[in-house]
């Protein structure tokens, strides 16, 4: 770069002409002094510049675009000082276009640098396989540097190496695949290139290089005359860098000078180059995986196969036997949509498996029937089995009532997938119970007053004041007397719960005191545990449960009966309450329990005991007075309740009659908020 031109300068007076001027200013505005006296200097200043942003009374410094008489730009940087004479400014002008130009060329250069870079890179990074990623690099180096030679030299693990690419032009020889014994790079150097030394040798034969005099003349049979050296150096596992190879570059015609520039190309090449190497070893390791896995997968695919066949299979043939049964039977996912179900659907709605595949319940059941069943949905959607009892219209209009089954369907995690559903027509079987139910309604009512004029014939007669008997005729009345009382016991339990189940019964429910129930009970049985000489035990507890008092004591007192029963004389009874364990106060609820130690229950008859006419031994009842109905009848108080009864036992040691009664307080909210 030459000598900045002199600087311009020039008075202004207040109305921004010049008053006098130095050779500069003419020459950077191109006029002789006389001519450009009285001058304004907005003439001069470029278009799209502001003359008015110079308030003549203010020091200001900044930059500005002049143009000459002869139309030439140039920009300048301005200072100006008011009033160094009365009315008169000084005003200093210096050409920096000169100066703009060359930081334009450097910046414009530093970009060509870094667009080649990526251009380079990206060519490299597009290559997947390492000869070509290696064979790009010394092409586009030799290119960018016009070098004579440039290579890549690999650290073999013995120590020795070889050029393995290269890029040469044709004037000298190619040393491609040559190999070079470990006398041409000692173990030393490879320690100084394995920790980054990167060499820059201007000439190989100037002594202040520091090459041995064994390579300056291994060298020389190349033509060598300078060289610049850089390490392509792998990180691996542990602290130490492994050397793997060296990018060389060989100026033969001459002696060079590496600049800044060429040097962190070099070294920038080599990092990509490591970066290559890692992602080549990495896609070989990637390519064997591949390989195995294919192999694999090719395996799984076959069993796959076979399994989907079989599969199929399976399913026409479920389809099939599905199909053919006279029930709905349909498989429903988390989401309570169909993914499953048999022709009966189409018989029974009128609509396809295909149609309703995909399908909410709600889309199928329709709104009312529907909110029937989302409380049991979602029961079978938390993992419990349900069965219950419904009414659905066919496609025809028809009202039927259907038993039916939610079996859920857990994975492996025991996580609920979705769950089965099987639906089948109990119309015939509730239009026969009604009947039933109606005869035997009919038939109890029929019973009861003449049973009860017998009964109180029968009672008279056994007082005596129509006559003594003898002692056989004595005996024979009182059989008939305890099979008449058995009798009316037996019509008054089957009217009571046929007036249970017809809903003709209403529960008055309110607050109510469990340990005076207990109380109450315990005393109603005490005659009968007397005479059967059991001893009853009360430990009740003070608990409000919202219910029916009447029929709660019509409940207790039935099962304690049973206990005192099937007790042996001397035995115990024991009548409990206590409180539910739940986590809130507002959901606890009362648990009455009565414990007796007779001869105890079979497990798999602590269900069915609660059904109608069910007896664990049916001799042993009859010759002990039951009906068979009084835990039916047990069962159907309690369920008004909203509560639940179950039995425990275990053979020979006793049994545990259990049922629960919810809490006042959240009873008495509920019923409220209805």
């Amino acid at each position: 770069m030459g000598c900045a031109p002199p600087a311009a300068i020039a008075l202004i007076n207040d109305q921004g002409c010049f008053v006098e001027m130095n050779n500069a200013a003419c020459d950077l505005l191109g006029l002789p002094r006389k001519k450009l006296k009285k001058q304004a200097l907005s003439n001069f200043i470029a278009a799209g510049h502001n003359a008015e942003s110079f308030p003549l009374g203010q020091s200001l410094i900044g930059e500005l675009l002049v143009s000459s008489s002869s139309h030439v730009q140039r920009e300048v940087e301005y200072t100006l000082t008011p009033n160094v004479l009365p009315h008169c400014h000084l005003l200093l002008l210096r050409d920096i276009s000169q100066r703009r130009e060359s930081m334009q060329a450097e910046l414009r250069q530093q970009q060509q640098r870094v667009e080649l870079f990526s251009e380079v890179t990206l060519n490299i990074r597009q290559s997947l396989q390492l000869k070509e990623i290696l064979h790009t690099t010394v092409t586009e180096v030799q290119r960018i540097l016009q070098a004579d030679r440039v290579l890549i030299y690999h650290v073999l693990p013995d120590g020795t190496g070889k050029t393995i690419s290269e890029s040469v032009v044709t004037d000298y020889p190619s040393l491609m695949d040559m190999e070079f014994p470990q006398e041409v790079f000692p173990e030393e150097y490879r320690q100084l290139y394995a920790q980054g030394r990167v060499r820059a040798i201007a000439n190989v034969h100037d002594p202040t290089a520091g090459l041995a005099d064994c390579l300056v003349e291994f060298v020389e049979q190349f033509n060598i005359k300078a060289k610049l050296i850089v390490p392509i150096v792998q990180s691996l596992n542990t602290s130490q860098n492994h050397l793997w190879g060296l990018l060389i570059a060989h100026q033969c015609n001459s002696d060079r000078h590496w600049v800044d520039f060429e040097l962190e190309l070099m070294q920038q090449l080599a990092d990509q180059i490591s970066i290559a190497l890692s992602q080549a070893q990495l896609l070989e390791r990637l390519e064997e995986v591949v390989a195995a896995r294919t192999a694999e997968l090719q395996e799984e695919i076959n069993v796959r196969m076979q399994a989907e066949a079989a599969l199929r299979q399976s399913e026409e043939q479920l389809r099939l036997i599905t199909n053919a049964l006279p029930v709905l039977i349909a498989y429903v996912d988390e989401q309570q949509r169909y993914r499953f179900n048999n022709e009966a659907y189409y018989d029974w709605l009128g609509q396809t498996p295909s149609e309703i595949y995909g399908c909410h319940l709600c889309q199928v059941w329709g709104e009312d029937c529907y909110q029937r069943m989302q409380a049991y949905v979602e029961t079978a959607l938390s993992g419990q089995a349900v069965i219950y009892e419904n009414d659905i219209v066919l496609k025809n209009g028809n009202l039927r009532s259907v038993d039916v089954t939610y079996i859920p369907h857990l994975d492996g995690q025991k996580t609920v997938k979705g769950f089965f559903a099987l639906s089948s027509d109990i119309s015939d079987r509730k239009a026969i119970e009604r009947m039933k139910d109606e005869f035997i309604s009919v038939i109890s009512h029929e019973l009861r007053t003449p049973l009860t004029s017998l009964h109180s014939a029968l009672k008279i007669l056994a007082t005596g004041r129509l006559g003594n008997l003898s002692s056989e005729g004595q005996q024979m009345l009182s059989i008939a007397d305890e099979s008449t009382e058995r009798l009316v016991r037996l019509v008054n339990n089957v009217l009571d719960l046929q007036r249970i189940e017809s809903g003709k019964v209403v529960m008055e429910r309110q607050a109510c005191n469990a340990a005076s129930l207990i109380t109450q009970a315990a005393e109603a049985m005490q005659a009968m545990a007397q005479q059967h000489e059991v001893t009853l035990v009360k430990q009740p507890q003070e608990i409000s449960v919202w219910a029916d008092a009447d029929y709660i004591l019509q409940a207790l007192t039935n099962l304690i009966s049973n206990a005192i029963k099937f007790s042996s004389p001397g035995g115990t009874v024991w009548l409990t309450v206590e409180q539910g364990q739940t986590p809130s106060k507002f959901l606890r609820e009362g648990v009455f329990r009565v414990r007796d130690e007779g001869q105890g229950i079979p497990a798999d008859q602590l269900e069915r005991i609660f059904e109608r006419f069910q007896q664990v031994d049916s001799s042993d009842s009859r010759k002990k007075g039951g009906t068979g109905l009084g835990l039916t009848i047990c069962r159907k108080i309690i369920e008004q309740h909203n509560g639940r009864i179950w039995a425990e036992s275990t053979p020979g040691r006793g049994s545990t009659f259990a049922f629960t009664l919810p809490n006042s307080v959240l009873s008495a909210v509920s019923e409220a908020a209805q």
